[in-house]
């Protein structure tokens, strides 16, 4: 257990170095599109086809790359009223590591279904209308989200269970 937390643990900064650039070019760009678009259309009187595709796909890689972030620094939304029921330790440490078993669980589903709707969009061909870009190119993303998903929540779930062998402390 120690020595698989440890590789996560080493993983866990390139990680990082790819989805945090990724996540500030991303935001950047879909920024300077929705400004062109709106340029373009009010201003020039003239749409730019296509871009709602290019800001769709990117929105949905910046939508997921935030929640695998998100799910890095264990800042994602979660009911945790535990915190306020109780001041044991130990019983905060079992229903964190709990959480996080349905976070992992829930994750693992979610890699599974994301992985049949990419493999279904590659079966259908489908794109979109104007650009042509393939539907899948923005599918993927929801299973590289999961992906790194079930990575965190794997990490998370192996410190729940060795502070949990602390008795709550770590």
């Amino acid at each position: 257990m120690h020595a698989l937390l440890a590789l996560i643990k080493r993983l866990d900064p390139f990680v990082a170095r790819v989805l945090k650039p990724l996540v500030v070019v991303l935001s950047l760009a879909v920024a300077v599109l929705m400004v062109s678009g709106i340029v373009s259309r009010e201003l020039l009187g003239q749409p730019l086809l296509g871009l709602e595709e290019v800001v769709l796909t990117s929105v949905m890689w910046l939508y997921m790359l935030g929640a695998a972030l998100a799910s890095r620094d264990r800042t994602h939304l979660s009911g945790d009223f535990i915190q306020v029921i109780t001041q044991n330790e130990s019983t905060k440490a079992r229903m964190r590591f709990v959480a996080t078993l349905i976070s992992l669980l829930m994750a693992i589903v979610f890699a599974i279904w994301s992985f049949s709707l990419i493999r279904w969009g590659f079966e259908r061909q489908q794109s979109t209308a104007a650009l042509r870009i393939p539907l899948y190119v923005a599918q993927s993303s929801l299973f590289v989200c999961s992906v790194l998903m079930v990575f965190y929540a794997i990490r998370d779930a192996l410190s729940d269970a060795l502070a949990l062998g602390d008795g709550g402390k770590a």
